[in-house]
C-alpha cells in the first residue's frame, strides 16, 4: 500500500472514530437529560415500639426498633433533600395512647416539611388507623377492614380462681381509688374503680378518638356526631370506608408509589425500603476471631460535647438491676436506673437530664430510691411521660423541676397498697402442712400459710399510711419546686388512687406540659444553655447489654425468654401478664402501682 493510500485510510479511521465518539456524547447526553427518580421513605409502623436504649451488639441490634428510633427515622426523612415524600406500613401497632400521640406529631411534623405522606394499612385496627390518619392519604387494600368500633376497658380478675385453689389474698390500701388490689380480693370492680375508668375512657374516647378524627380528617369537614355515628355504626370494608371519607383510597402497596407518582408529577419513582435504619453488621462466623466481634460490649460515645443524658425508665419499678419476668416484660431496676443518674451526673459533658418514664410504679421502696438519687443529682432533670407513668412511675417524676406528658397518658394513682397471698388453703389442697413456731407478735408477717392477725394488720396499716404520707409530701414538694402550687387539700382530692389521662393531669396540675419526648429535650436544652438553633447531642442511658452480659446473667433471668415464649403461646397468656410482677416484688411490704393489666384498646 502506498503512502497516499495509507493517509486515506487514516483519514477513514479518524472519522470513524470522530462519528463513534460524537454518539457515545450524544448517548451520554440523553442518559444525563433522564432524570433521576423521585425517592420515597419507606418506614413500617408496628409492634410494641418499647422505650429505652435500642440494643447496639452485632447480634440483636435490628431486631426490635424503639419508639425513639422510628420517629428519628421520620425526622431524617424530613431533613433529606433527596427524600420527596414518605410512605408508611402500618400494621399491628401494639401501643398505648400516649405512643399514638407521639407517632401522630412526627407525621405531621414531617408534612411541615412540605413534602407529603401516604399511609398504607395492611389491616385497619382502631390504633392502626389513628396512627394513619395524621398522613396526607390513607389506603386500604380491597380485602382490608376498617376495625372502628369504639373502645373497652378490661380488667381481669383472678379472686375466683384463687378460691378454687384455696388461695386468699389479704391486702390493705390507702385510697378509696387505689384499685391494683381489686383483681384479687374482688370479682368486680368496686363503684370507686368503674367511676375513675369511666372517666379515662370518656376522656379517651371523646379526645383520643373523636376529636383525632375530626382533626386530621378536617378536609372532611366531620362532625363529632358524625364520628360518633360511624363508630357506633363500623367495623367496615375498604370500600365503604372510602365511600364515607374514612380512607382515601382502596388499593394495594404498589398502588401507594403509582399514586406519589401522579401527584409527583414524576416520570419515575424509588422506593427506599426500611429508610433510615440502622444496618447489621455481618460477621463471618466461618471466622474463628468473628465471635470477638459478636461478644463485644457496645461502645460508648466518649467525646466532650455538650449533651443531654436521656435516662429510660421502663416497665414495673423493683429493686436491683433491670430484668425480664417470667412473661418476658422487662423491669426498671432501681439499681440500673441509679447508675445510669450517676453516670449522667458524673459526666461532665451532661447539662441535664431527661428521665423518660413508661412505667405503672411498683416497689415503694425502689421508686423512693430512684426519686432520692434524682433530688441528690445537681444537674437539672426535666420528667417526660409516654404511654404511662402512674404511682411508682409518677413519684420518681416528683423530683423533676418540668413534667411533660403526652395527652393520652396515663398518669397519677397516688396511693398505697401492701399485703400478701394466702396459700395456706392451696397447701393443704395438695396434702401440704406447715407448723410454724413464733417469736414476738408480728413473727407471721410475711407467712405464705396464713392471713394478717389482728396486730400484724394494725402495724401494715401504719406502715402504708406513712408510706403514703411520704407519698404526698413529695409530690407537693415537686409541684410547688415546678411553679404548679398544690395544697394538700387539692392534692388529696386528686390522690387516693385515681388514674387521670394526660389531659386531665395537666388540667389539674399533676404535670406541667403536655409535649413529646423531644419537647421536654429541647426544653432541657434551652434551660441548660444549649444553642436553641440545633438538636442537642444525646447521650441515651442505660446502655443496651451486650450479648457477653447477657451470657452471665443469673439462671433464673437466662431461661426468662424461653418461658416466656412458651407462655405466651397459651390460649390466656394476656391474663397471665401483671402476675410476674407481683412475684418479682413478693418480698417487698409496700408497693406503689397501678391496675397495669388495665388494657384500654
Amino acid at each position: 500500500m502506498n503512502i497516499k493510500s495509507l493517509f486515506f485510510v487514516a483519514i477513514f479511521f479518524a472519522g470513524l472514530n470522530i462519528h463513534l465518539h460524537a454518539d457515545e456524547q450524544k448517548q451520554e447526553s440523553k442518559q444525563a437529560e433522564k432524570p433521576k427518580p423521585s425517592q420515597l421513605a419507606h418506614i413500617r409502623i408496628s409492634g410494641g415500639l418499647e422505650e429505652g436504649v435500642a440494643a447496639s451488639d452485632p447480634l440483636f441490634s435490628s431486631i426490635q426498633e424503639t419508639l425513639k428510633s422510628k420517629i428519628d427515622r421520620i425526622k431524617k426523612a424530613a431533613n433529606d433533600s433527596e427524600i420527596k415524600g414518605l410512605v408508611l406500613e402500618v400494621d399491628g401497632v401494639g401501643i398505648g395512647w400516649g405512643k399514638v400521640d407521639e407517632l401522630n406529631q412526627a407525621v405531621q411534623l414531617f408534612r411541615k416539611s412540605g413534602k407529603k405522606v401516604y399511609a398504607y394499612l395492611e389491616g385497619g385496627e382502631l390504633k392502626d388507623y389513628l396512627v394513619a390518619i395524621a398522613a396526607d392519604k390513607v389506603f386500604l387494600p380491597e380485602s382490608g377492614w376498617l376495625m372502628l368500633t369504639g373502645l373497652r376497658a378490661e380488667v381481669t380478675f383472678y379472686k375466683a380462681l384463687m378460691d378454687k385453689i384455696g388461695a386468699q389474698a389479704d391486702f390493705l390500701k390507702m385510697g378509696d381509688f387505689k384499685s391494683a388490689v381489686e383483681p384479687y380480693t374482688r370479682t368486680s370492680m368496686s363503684e370507686s374503680s368503674r367511676k375513675q375508668l369511666e372517666t379515662v375512657l370518656d376522656d379517651f374516647f371523646h379526645q383520643s378518638i373523636i376529636q383525632r378524627i375530626v382533626t386530621l380528617r378536617a378536609g372532611r369537614k366531620f362532625s363529632s356526631e358524625q364520628v360518633r355515628t360511624f363508630i357506633d355504626q363500623g367495623p367496615y370494608t375498604a370500600k365503604r370506608a372510602m365511600e364515607l371519607g374514612l380512607i382515601d383510597q382502596v388499593g394495594y402497596f404498589h398502588g401507594v408509589t403509582q399514586e406519589f407518582k401522579k401527584d409527583l408529577k414524576a416520570e419515575e419513582v424509588a422506593l427506599v425500603k426500611n429508610y433510615g435504619k440502622d444496618k447489621v453488621e455481618e460477621i463471618d462466623l466461618s471466622n474463628p476471631f468473628a465471635v470477638f466481634k459478636l461478644l463485644a460490649t457496645p461502645k460508648t460515645s466518649t467525646n466532650s460535647r455538650p449533651k443531654i443524658a436521656v435516662i429510660f425508665a421502663s416497665g414495673a419499678i423493683t429493686t436491683g438491676r433491670s430484668m425480664q419476668d417470667f412473661m418476658g416484660d422487662s423491669n426498671c431496676g432501681s439499681t440500673t436506673i441509679i447508675q445510669a443518674i450517676r453516670q449522667a451526673e458524673n459526666d461532665k459533658s451532661v447539662k441535664a437530664i431527661v428521665l423518660r418514664v413508661d412505667s405503672p410504679g411498683g416497689s415503694a421502696l425502689a421508686s423512693d430510691l430512684i426519686w432520692a438519687e434524682l433530688k441528690r443529682c445537681k444537674k437539672p432533670v426535666v420528667a417526660s411521660m409516654s404511654d404511662v407513668a402512674a404511682s411508682g412511675g409518677y413519684y420518681i417524676c416528683m423530683a423533676a423541676s418540668r413534667i411533660f406528658a403526652e395527652p393520652g397518658t396515663l398518669t397519677g394513682s397516688i396511693g398505697v397498697f401492701g399485703g400478701k397471698i394466702n396459700l395456706g388453703g392451696t397447701y393443704g389442697k395438695l396434702g401440704i402442712h406447715s407448723e410454724v413456731i413464733t417469736r414476738g407478735a408480728n413473727a407471721n408477717l410475711f407467712s405464705s400459710t396464713s392471713g394478717f392477725s389482728n396486730s400484724e394488720r394494725e402495724s401494715m396499716t401504719k406502715l402504708i399510711e406513712d408510706v403514703y404520707d411520704q407519698f404526698l409530701n413529695k409530690a407537693i414538694d415537686g409541684r410547688n419546686k415546678a411553679g404548679n402550687k398544690m395544697d394538700r387539700t387539692k392534692l388529696e382530692s386528686l390522690a387516693g388512687g385515681r388514674v387521670w389521662t394526660g389531659r386531665q393531669a395537666k388540667e389539674n396540675g399533676l404535670v406541667d406540659e403536655l409535649g413529646t419526648l423531644s419537647d421536654a429535650i429541647r426544653f432541657a436544652a434551652k434551660n441548660s444553655g444549649l444553642p436553641a438553633d440545633k438538636e442537642p447531642e444525646l447521650l441515651m442511658l442505660p446502655k443496651s447489654r451486650g450479648f457477653l452480659d447477657s451470657l452471665f446473667e443469673p439462671k433464673a433471668q437466662m431461661g426468662a425468654s424461653q418461658v416466656a415464649a412458651f407462655l405466651k403461646a397459651i390460649p390466656f397468656a394476656k391474663e397471665l401478664r401483671g402476675v410476674g410482677t407481683l412475684l418479682q416484688m413478693k418480698s417487698e411490704p409496700v408497693w406503689l402501682l397501678m391496675p397495669y393489666r388495665l388494657m384500654i384498646q
